[in-house]
């Protein structure tokens, strides 16, 4: 990994380059499957159905409405988790408590776990459905091209956000370096001014006397005692 310190991350508040975010593996992985699913919401959308002989559309993928209604709810909502999980990726540094960045570790896997999950279903389905479809149902072909791109795309999504779900559990593993964070970081709260302390400040001094006790002389030497005479 290349960060350092709280799950990939230095310490909070360190200034962001944006040259160096943008080349980072994860930020490319992002990128990517952002591309990736808008291509595959985006075919569906505007070529993926047809009218055959009436006004009524049908899907390209053997007129199965469920086929197309699965590619463009995956397609857009991994749309806008990329967007959603990008600005996450570049504000990460400046989340101050352990606890929140940890958080925000966990959901990305999740998520991109089971993202990776539902286009490998996505590219299953549509593959299927694609196979079974007839010439006489798409006469001239029409959607052809926009269906080999939702399926292509498709596996090509389950290896992006395969390798973002994998960065995640890198990030995970790194566990926290606890020297970067104080007591308040790791609660959440924000940090506290200590208490001023007493030592000189500013090169200016106060000084205190202290009290001694007089030294002891021969002359303060304790009276002897007499006897008295009957």
């Amino acid at each position: 990994m290349d960060g350092v310190g709280s799950f990939g991350a230095g310490r909070a508040g360190t200034t962001i380059d944006p040259i160096a975010f943008a080349k980072q593996p994860q930020t490319i992985l992002r990128v990517l499957s952002w591309i990736f699913s808008l291509v595959v919401f985006a075919s569906i959308v505007n070529e993926g159905y047809v009218n055959i002989g009436s006004e009524r559309l049908h899907c390209v993928f053997n007129k199965n409405a469920d086929a197309c209604n699965y590619g463009v709810f995956v397609g857009l909502v991994g749309l806008l988790a990329c967007s959603f999980f990008f600005l996450l990726d570049y504000k990460f540094s400046s989340i101050s408590s352990v606890k929140d960045r940890k958080k925000a570790i966990m959901l990305e896997i999740g998520f991109s776990g089971f993202w990776t999950f539902l286009y490998f279903v996505s590219f299953c389905f549509l593959a299927n459905q694609w196979s079974r479809t007839t010439s006489d149902e798409l006469p001239l072909n029409q959607g052809a091209d926009a269906a080999r791109a939702a399926i292509a795309f498709s596996f090509f999504s389950i290896i992006t956000w395969a390798g973002l779900t994998v960065r995640a559990v890198q990030k995970y593993l790194l566990g926290t370096d606890m020297t970067l964070f104080t007591t308040e970081h790791m609660d959440g709260g924000a940090p506290t001014q200590p208490y001023p302390s007493n030592s000189p400040v500013g090169g200016t001094t106060e000084t205190t006397e202290t009290y001694q006790s007089p030294p002891f002389t021969e002359n303060n030497a304790a009276p002897t005692y007499q006897v008295p005479i009957y």
